[in-house]
């Protein structure tokens, strides 16, 4: 870089090219890919360091002071950061503007340590004009965010370090609790909790048809001799009336259908007429957008956050982590603009609209999500440059953006009374429509629902003929209708984002990855939309309530929230605070005495749920089961029967565990005889699928139970074996996908055991080439090099000539080019296209020679073609992994330094050095011998 530039640090590639392009040559745009540095993990701390900072990386008795280390993958990273920083005049922090941008920001400033004037330069979209401006109002970093955002990475790792232990000791191993991410797993499962506990009541009312002025149009009963009918929302959750009103039963509502059928007639006693308004909606935060991209386009929370976060590196639109509904003059114009253009003059009222965030956060950015710009793109003129997720969502953006500016729309609901006599009864019938005189903004834009519209919601938009009071209207089709109260619905992603904001609990930038964590760690599944919590939730949430009663209340949590931004506002001292929460006060219990005095837990009890007298839940190391104990011998050792996988928490009534305990239990039943060798062979249903097994032949007196196989009454047994003669473990095989334990024969079983098949063998090698199934699905075997299969039929099928076929095709090209998940273009340094495939730890990024595991919290959506090339890159620079088993001695780590700022990742030792480059001459030695066999083979055809 030439003397004089100015250095520019941004997080995302993708922003790196858009804003070097804007600033021209006088600067040079750089990305340290995200955060550089993080809390160092135990094994990373020096042994001198141990004592202060080895439980959580943070010296609790020295005002919490974090030990950071310098990720592997961000070394290099930061090494060019450092050679472009020694020719650089000044540095620019451009960094996003909220609490987690600031910190980056200071990380870099803390890690690099420059000796040039340094500025923080901020932004809210990424186009020319704003990027220019942003240079000429650049400010100092804000401390306060710095704070606020060390405070919460803190607290979560105190709060998770301490809490997970627990779980994983009394509940399952690989469990976490969270600050947020257990109050969300409560809200699930309390809204479970509620279903399960409801009581459906039944209420009965009469729908007929009206006729008049040649139109006819619903009406429902509403009145019997002026008492009102009973609705849903005239029941509590125990099916228990909450007022007095008259409930109809099936009998009674058929006979009032059959009379007014009879009468035929009735008069119109009221006609009402009432105008009302509805204003636009204010535009999107981060909260509402992801609300509305799952109502409207089914995208969950976090795909939603990466599609928008593509946008906005793309310059399409505005910073997406937002709290403000305000927009600058300047959108305000543009979206005046369109809405005339588009549907009118009188689509805009005469003054812009002007909303106000509740939020009282000062760290977010201060506009809403819009079009970035002064003059909008339409969706129309950029669907040519985004994909298609990126299209909808930049859509769903510009209608929100343009109908907030937009004139109310105006209506009228008329509401028609008729009244009748029937079975000597005055009975009253109703029919409402709505007609919009104007429509406004929406015929821009209307809002998602949480809830499906029901039959009287759409009722009530019906078109109602003219009538007068008096006038008198033919009844006809009369028919008594049966009702049933339902539960509250489950959450889906989008209702659960609203209800964590409306309880003030955690940041709306941040609901995508706790919903993902929440998923992640099976706390809940998705059927549908909806959230539907597993019986490991309910576990969690018991012990979490029980014993931690504090950290997991709604309100409790919520108030750390609002400390966590006053500290932002530098209204409060984060050491202060931290010491509060983690040793006590007289507000509250602290973190360490909570957990310091947990006392017992009865990890047995915790993962039960009572379910009948004799039927318990219980949830155990492989999941769910219920324990059934026989009324007529209760010490006997109780019966265990599998819960479907399936079954929803709130399915599993008394009914339907009975109907489990009554079935007929499958599998475990013999299917004959191996004639090779006597043994039995019993087909069973295991925890991890169904399985053929085969048995030692019994002896000649001993009984046998014909169902299950097993050995009712055996002669004496033998002498015992010795550890070191124990009997070897049965042959099993698992059924495959399309096989049934009820189906299933003999010959089919035999064919299972004597898997692997040999298919032949290779002319060249003369290898065995096997066919066989595996964890992963049918694949072919020879030697270590592997293929897989396209389904299990192949297994037995395949051909020698069909396997060399497969053999012949380059194992990572063409052949499975179809499977990547995402693909780009060349790596710069490799030269071969990247792709994303899906592999046995996850997704990763591979060339064809270098694979990379992609993040856990990351996505492969949140993967672009610069990051790819980037952590490529990392994985190169940092070499191959040392061999297993192989340890190398070390130098003694250095004493980590008092200035938080200067902890640095710990280097390599000369001998982890040696045993890289040995490693890396080894893989050069072993790719040479390749191509010169590749040669000798090509040049021999």
């Amino acid at each position: 870089m030439a003397q004089g530039k100015k250095l520019v640090i941004v997080e995302s590639p993708t922003k790196m090219r858009s804003i070097q392009g804007y600033l021209g040559d006088g600067y040079e745009v750089l990305s340290s890919v995200g955060h550089i540095r993080d809390l160092a993990d135990k094994r990373d701390i020096p042994a001198a360091d141990k004592k202060a900072y080895g439980k959580y990386s943070i010296d609790v008795d020295n005002d919490f002071d974090p030990y950071y280390v310098v990720s592997d993958r961000k070394a290099k990273t930061v090494a060019e950061l450092k050679r472009a920083l020694k020719t650089a005049d000044e540095l620019l922090l451009a960094t996003d503007e909220d609490r987690e941008g600031e910190a980056i920001a200071w990380h870099l400033l803390e890690t690099l340590k420059p000796k040039v004037p340094v500025k923080r330069m901020v932004f809210h979209e990424i186009t020319k004009d704003a990027i220019q401006a942003a240079v000429g109002r650049t400010r100092d970093l804000d401390l306060a965010l710095v704070d606020a955002q060390e405070t919460r990475r803190i607290l979560d790792r105190l709060y998770g370090w301490d809490v997970s232990p627990v779980l994983w000791y009394k509940v399952k191993s690989g469990l976490s609790a969270g600050r947020v991410q257990s109050a969300a797993t409560r809200m699930i499962v309390d809204r479970e909790r509620e279903r399960m506990a409801f009581v459906s009541a039944e209420y009965w009312d009469v729908e007929a048809t009206a006729s008049g002025q040649g139109q006819g149009f619903g009406v429902r009963l509403v009145r019997v001799d002026g008492g009102q009918l009973a609705r849903g929302t005239d029941f509590d959750d125990t099916g228990k009336l909450k007022k007095a009103v008259v409930v109809l039963s099936e009998a009674e509502a058929a006979a009032l259908a059959a009379a007014v059928d009879a009468s035929g007639a009735a008069t119109v006693s009221r006609v009402e007429a009432k105008p009302g308004t509805r204003s636009p909606y204010a535009p999107f935060t981060t909260s509402t957008m992801q609300q509305e991209a799952g109502r409207k386009l089914s995208m969950s929370a976090k795909q939603a956050m990466s599609v928008a976060q593509r946008l906005y590196e793309k310059g399409y639109i505005t910073y997406m982590r937002t709290d403000s509904t305000a927009l600058s003059t300047q959108a305000v114009q543009a979206a005046r603009s369109q809405a005339v253009a588009l549907y009118g003059d009188g689509a805009v009222p005469l003054k812009p609209r002007v909303y106000k965030s509740k939020s009282k956060n000062a760290q977010e950015a201060h506009e809403a999500i819009r079009p970035s710009g002064e003059t909008f793109r339409t969706p129309a003129s950029v669907s040519s440059q985004l994909d298609r997720e990126e299209s909808r969502l930049y859509e769903l953006i510009w209608k929100r953006t343009v109908a907030s500016q937009m004139s109310d729309a105006k209506y009228e609901t008329t509401t028609v009374t008729l009244e009748t006599e029937a079975d000597g009864k005055r009975l009253e019938f109703t029919a409402s429509g709505t007609v919009y005189t104007f429509k406004g903004f929406l015929e821009a834009y209307e809002e998602g629902r949480d809830e499906k519209r029901n039959a009287q919601d759409s009722a009530a938009n019906q078109s109602l003929p003219a009538v007068a009071v008096g006038d008198e209207l033919v009844m006809a089709d009369a028919e008594a209708k049966g009702h049933r109260t339902t539960p509250k619905p489950r959450y889906t992603e989008a209702s659960l984002v609203k209800a964590l904001e409306e309880h003030g609990i955690g940041r709306p930038s941040t609901f995508a990855s706790i919903i993902g964590t929440v998923l992640d760690r099976g706390y809940a599944t998705k059927r549908g939309q909806a959230l539907v919590p597993t019986w490991l939730a309910f576990s969690v949430v018991r012990l979490l309530e029980e014993h931690f009663a504090e950290l997991i209340d709604y309100d409790f949590t919520a108030a750390l929230e609002d400390d966590l931004d006053a500290i932002a506002r530098g209204e409060q001292n984060r050491n202060e605070w931290l010491r509060s929460f983690y040793f006590g006060s007289d507000a509250h219990v602290g973190l360490r005495q909570i957990v310091d005095n947990l006392g017992e837990i009865d990890a047995r009890a915790l993962n039960s749920t009572r379910i009948t007298d004799t039927v318990t839940l219980r949830f155990g190391k492989y999941g769910p089961y219920l324990e059934v104990i026989d009324p007529a011998n209760p010490d006997a050792k109780p019966r265990i029967v599998n819960v479907p996988e399936d079954l929803a928490p709130d399915e599993l009534t008394a009914a339907k565990a009975q109907e489990l305990v009554d079935a007929p239990v499958a599998g475990d039943r013999v299917l004959g005889v191996n004639p090779d060798n006597g043994k039995v062979i019993v087909v069973k249903d295991g925890r991890f699928g169904p399985y053929v097994q085969e048995n030692e032949p019994v002896a000649e007196d001993a009984a046998v139970d014909e169902s299950t196989g097993e050995v009712v009454d055996a002669p004496p047994a033998k002498k015992k074996r010795t550890k070191k003669e124990a009997a070897p473990k049965p042959r099993t095989a698992s059924l495959f996908r399309s096989m049934s334990v009820d189906t299933i024969d003999l010959d089919t079983a035999l064919s299972l055991l004597s898997l692997p098949r040999v298919v032949g063998q290779d002319p060249e090698s003369g290898e065995d080439i096997t066919a066989q199934n595996g964890r992963f699905g049918p694949y072919l075997k020879k030697g270590t090099d592997s293929r897989s299969l396209e389904n299990e039929a192949q297994i037995f099928e395949i051909t020698l000539e069909k396997a060399l076929e497969l053999y012949a095709q380059p194992k990572y090209g063409a052949r499975r080019a179809s499977s990547a998940l995402k693909e780009f273009d060349a790596d710069p340094v490799s030269g071969k296209p990247i792709r994303i495939r899906d592999g046995r730890f996850g997704a990763y990024v591979t060339d064809g020679e270098t694979n990379v595991t992609i993040p856990r919290g990351q996505t492969p959506d949140d993967i672009t073609f610069e990051i790819a090339v980037q952590m490529l890159a990392d994985k190169r620079a940092k070499g191959p992994a040392p061999k297993r088993g192989r340890t190398a001695a070390k130098k003694a780590p250095a004493k980590k330094t008092a200035a938080k700022s200067s902890t640095k990742a710990p280097a390599r030792t000369d001998a982890e050095k040696a045993a890289a480059r040995s490693a890396a001459a080894k893989k050069a030695a072993a790719t040479r011998a390749a191509n010169a066999a590749a040669k000798k083979q090509t040049a021999g055809s």
